[in-house]
């Protein structure tokens, strides 16, 4: 009887301190949060059964508690502060930046260094030492070098459809564009010169995919068991993608170093700046911005990107502890432990009524020269906000815009039979992407 009711004391004590106080964080700290959170998996577990997709998640959780500057949520059961307000914002991402100067990171470094050395996840010193020696690849001067580099990858796409002889050429476009892409991100960044169109099944693009495919079960699973468990999936050493796949890119990268220092080579691309790096030479990075026709971001290409911004959302960890002040009656000072992740929902700011009158229609004339002075900067943020934005901003807008010039000069897009009307987002993967693919038809152009 007695080992029956130890046995029942100890399960209890662990559901309890496994599963009901991690979800009472918030709550704890008089903060809202939702009532009953599912337990370990917390506010996301939609998205982690495929219920919903990530955007629908950003913007249900931005919608909920109306008039809030921010309330608690767990992501796959752990406390996330989601902030709603943009002055709070201004403070996080730019004037207390020292407070918040990293992003989560789910993956160790030492468990998976293509993922945990990248830019994205670097933290603290590393990643500001990081980013001024890759910065420079981004100035002004580099992107009108690497509008060779793209513009060479630009005809040669088009090209191998103006070859064919059909009047209209139906496709899945986001599988023709990522091949694009990767051809970019190949000449521009390894210095390899590949043709994913003309050759669909090369290494360089196979690799690329493989690395970049975040929609699997699997994937998923290891994100959650990072999430819950990472000191055991540390332990055990489990990499989010395939041995084969890190040992090709860095072998590639250790390659390509090796032939450019042997022969002198050089070549405007990531590749030479890591090689200056390495030999302890940086250069200063620009503030100038580019002023070509291609480079110049318009009222469409805004407000494009504000109905679909380049990621949902993005998030902080709080490095030093913080505290917001109280500001509406139903506030108290919130003291932000180090640690703490903070949510930053883009496309529920992007899509707040308040913010953008009618945010479901698409309206460039938000960001006309008589409207643009009325919108607030920090709530507006398809690349991110303060030191820790986008470094490729300018790269990707340069890239969209060569490649839809050189197209739309010889062909129209057109919906075809497979095209889904309306679009449905996809709901098993992190990345905006729909549903049954993005199906259009290149219908030649009459000269």
């Amino acid at each position: 009887m007695i080992q029956w009711f130890l046995g029942v004391a100890a399960l209890a004590a662990i559901i309890y301190y496994f599963c009901i106080k991690p979800i009472s964080y918030w709550r704890e700290r008089g903060v809202k949060q939702n009532d009953r959170p599912t337990w370990l998996l917390g506010d996301d577990w939609k998205f982690i059964i495929r219920k919903e997709s990530f955007f629908e998640f950003t913007v249900r959780c931005y919608n909920q508690f109306q008039g809030t500057r921010y309330y608690g949520i767990y992501e796959s059961g752990q406390p996330t502060l989601l902030i709603k307000d943009p002055e709070i914002l201004r403070k996080i991402t730019v004037k207390d930046f020292d407070h918040f100067t990293n992003h989560r990171n789910f993956i160790p470094e030492e468990a998976d260094p293509l993922f945990g050395k990248n830019l994205f996840f670097s933290k603290g010193e590393k990643w500001r030492e990081m980013r001024p020696i890759l910065s420079p690849a981004f100035t002004s001067s580099k992107m009108r070098t690497t509008f060779v580099l793209i513009s060479k990858c630009t005809k040669e796409f088009v090209n191998h459809f103006l070859k064919k002889n059909q009047k209209c050429i139906e496709m899945e476009m986001k599988d023709t564009f990522t091949r694009f892409t990767n051809d970019v991100i190949a000449t521009s960044a390894f210095g390899v010169e590949v043709d994913s169109l003309k050759e669909p099944d090369n290494e360089f693009y196979l690799m690329g995919k493989e690395a970049t495919d975040l929609g699997g079960f699997g994937i998923m699973f290891k994100f959650i068991a990072y999430s819950l468990v990472p000191e055991l999936m540390k332990f055990l050493r489990i990499t989010l993608l395939k041995q084969a796949v890190i040992k090709f890119f860095c072998d590639l990268v250790d390659n390509t170093m090796q032939v450019r220092e042997k022969n002198n080579i050089i070549r405007p691309d990531m590749i030479h700046l890591l090689m200056e790096a390495k030999k302890g030479v940086h250069h200063k990075e620009e503030n100038s911005d580019v002023n070509t026709g291609f480079t110049t971001v318009k009222e469409a290409d805004l407000e494009s990107l504000r109905k679909w911004p380049s990621t949902v959302s993005t998030d902080r960890v709080c490095t030093k502890p913080y505290t917001i002040e109280a500001m509406n009656a139903d506030e108290k000072p919130l003291h932000i432990e180090k640690g703490i992740s903070l949510m930053i929902p883009i496309v529920g700011i992007h899509r707040d009524p308040k913010y953008y009158p009618d945010p479901e229609r698409f309206d460039p004339e938000r960001f006309n020269d008589e409207n643009k002075g009325k919108i607030d900067p920090f709530t507006y943020m398809p690349f991110g906000l303060g030191p820790r934005n986008c470094i490729g901003s300018r790269f990707a807008l340069l890239e969209t815009k060569l490649l839809f010039f050189h197209l739309l000069s010889h062909f129209e897009l057109v919906p075809v039979e497979k095209t889904q009307v309306p679009l449905k987002l996809s709901r098993k993967t992190f990345n905006l992407t729909a549903e049954k693919g993005f199906w259009l038809g290149l219908k030649r152009l009459e000269k």
